[in-house]
């Protein structure tokens, strides 16, 4: 008889405990960027959802009169190309920016100083509330025409009235993280030997961070909004300028691609001041990794 030589099976890769850790990188690698691709789908979907109600909405659920006032999107999208290559649309943002940078800068450095100095000496407070607390109450847009009688119609009563609106956010939220830090390591910091530099810097105003970002954060929506409103009523140039503008010359289209880059300029504010907080907040990661 002649024996039949059989060529044992290959073993299939092993993916269990007993894996290569090679095999075990890849597949725990794999599994995160599955996680991350999940969650940013999720995240994305309601946006999707909304941009195709705008793209489908208008040509198959509105009638031909609302199309003309609620355009599809693709129809918006390019009147926003034909603006940017005529580059309208770039000096319109500049302009902007402009105005909104030099009021925020302004209210931050501002505010974060006063809301400090009140927060630490009780005299002060008691000194000031109450007029900041008149001031707080009276709505930014109020006294747009008080802005404009005094400082014109030019770049002063824009940045001004920015400054106004994002001032009040960043104090009250300065004042707060300042008075929620832990009064134990005030004490241990002075025990220490600290001066009152050295106390803000060290002890104080990293316990403060995050709800002084808050308030930074509240402050820079309210910046854009606040100036858009203010570019609406008198100015000749700016985003809020080419809304209105675009409305009283019936380019519907116009006017919708100005309103979507003002959200997308709020969205990518938002998003900065986050990376800002996150990296001003690092000891904060450190600390709790650490334990």
């Amino acid at each position: 008889m002649t024996a039949v030589l059989t060529r044992p099976p290959e073993a299939a890769p092993a993916v269990g405990p007993s894996a290569p850790p090679e095999t075990l990188h890849q597949t725990g690698r794999l599994s995160v960027l599955a996680g991350y691709a999940g969650r940013a789908g999720w995240k994305s979907l309601a946006v999707l959802l909304f941009l195709a109600l705008w793209e489908f909405g208008p040509q198959y659920l509105a009638g031909p009169s609302t199309r003309v006032f609620l355009p599809p999107l693709h129809e918006v999208l390019a009147a926003g190309a034909k603006l940017v290559e005529s580059g309208q649309l770039q000096s319109h943002l500049q302009a902007s920016l402009t105005r909104s940078v030099s009021g925020f800068g302004i209210a931050v450095v501002s505010a974060v100083v006063l809301g400090l100095l009140i927060a630490w000496y009780g005299w002060l407070n008691s000194f000031l509330n109450p007029l900041l607390e008149l001031f707080r109450n009276t709505a930014t847009l109020a006294l747009l025409p008080v802005f404009t009688l005094l400082l014109g119609i030019g770049e002063e009563s824009k940045i001004t009235i920015v400054a106004y609106a994002a001032f009040f956010p960043v104090l009250l939220n300065t004042i707060a993280g300042v008075r929620t830090v832990d009064p134990l390591l005030i004490r241990a910091a002075k025990s220490l030997g600290l001066n009152s530099f050295r106390l803000f810097q060290k002890v104080i105003l990293p316990s403060a961070v995050p709800t002084i970002f808050t308030g930074i954060r509240m402050a820079g929506t309210s910046s854009i909004l606040v100036l858009i409103a203010a570019e609406m009523v008198g100015a000749k140039a700016g985003l809020g300028y080419l809304i209105v503008n675009s409305q009283m010359s019936f380019l519907i289209p116009d006017m919708y691609a100005g309103i979507l880059t003002v959200s997308v300029l709020g969205l990518l504010v938002n998003v900065l001041l986050v990376a800002l907080e996150r990296h001003f907040s690092r000891w904060r990661t450190a600390v709790g990794s650490g334990t």
